[in-house]
């Protein structure tokens, strides 16, 4: 069970809605194979067990998951079921719908209507009887468009029991207060990093002034695509990095926890090293110059 001196909780607590997590959790795309999406080249299953395993050792109490985060072999909501279950009763399970993806791998989207189906795959998938927390995935194509038949389907569900909080994914500043005049959003997950633009820190801001959760991902690389970091690190990472003695992976950690006391991190990781790496930047503190040097990137 997660404690206050775990390491996971070294940065701090936040709720979502009335469920308190520690502010850096694990996102589950990685456990299921090298690369985002490979239906080539499945994780090592064992390996990808212990992984969530030892997150939860750690003190981690949120994970954030999908249906649509499968490989050949691999589905990182099954994976968990296999891990974690019967689940402590602390941790919290996020994962998303709208976005989905065909058992060959090709994307689609779900009309308002099949969003229970999503709903339904993913309790299945997990062993739920109800999900903790559903993020609607805004598709690129809705970026200026309206999301009230989507997300009033998905607070239709939370109302029926089948989902306890919802949140937004891919969000604008317009979409929330969309969808915060239909139920109440707890949690909005958008790509944000160091050298983030002046829209995605616009959304950051909103949230913070409304006591929503942020929870950063690593940037879409094409429809509906998560891609891990470029592997090209700025010189003021690597700076700071270096100054601290820890990595450039834990520096960014860090600097995204250093964003507000709203702000959740959910680095995702199959690897157990780097899981223990990403769990200790919580403790991880820049300083102000460290800082302007990562604001200049």
């Amino acid at each position: 069970m997660t404690s206050h001196t775990s390491p996971a909780a070294a940065a701090g607590t936040w709720a979502l809605g009335d469920l308190t997590v520690n502010r850096v959790g694990l996102g589950a795309m990685r456990l299921t194979g090298s690369a985002a999406f490979d239906l080539g080249v499945p994780s090592d299953r064992e390996r990808s067990i212990t992984v969530l395993r030892r997150a939860v050792e750690l003190g981690v109490d949120h994970i954030d998951t999908a249906a649509f985060y499968f490989s050949a072999l691999r589905s990182a909501n099954e994976l968990i079921n296999r891990a974690l279950a019967p689940y402590p009763d602390d941790l919290v399970i996020a994962t998303k719908v709208w976005a989905a993806r065909d058992p060959s791998g090709q994307w689609w989207w779900a009309t308002p209507e099949q969003l229970r189906g999503q709903v339904e795959e993913n309790l299945r998938q997990l062993g739920r009887d109800h999900l903790d927390v559903v993020n609607l995935r805004i598709p690129p194509s809705r970026r200026d468009g309206s999301i009230a038949e989507h997300f009033g389907a998905l607070a239709d569900l939370r109302e029926a029991g089948l989902v306890r909080h919802l949140g937004l994914s891919n969000a604008t500043t317009a979409h929330l207060a969309e969808a915060q005049a239909i139920a109440p959003v707890v949690c909005v997950q958008n790509p944000f990093g160091v050298g983030a633009s002046a829209g995605q820190r616009q959304v950051l801001r909103v949230c913070g002034e409304q006591g929503i959760a942020f929870v950063p991902f690593f940037a879409i690389a094409g429809a509906g695509r998560e891609a891990g970091p470029s592997g090209a690190d700025g010189q003021a990472v690597l700076d700071v990095a270096r100054a601290h003695g820890a990595s450039p992976a834990q520096v960014r950690v860090a600097w995204t926890l250093h964003q507000g006391p709203h702000v959740l991190a959910i680095p995702g990781t199959g690897d157990p090293e780097h899981l223990a790496a990403n769990v200790a930047a919580a403790a991880l503190r820049l300083t102000d110059d460290d800082l302007a040097r990562l604001a200049l990137m």
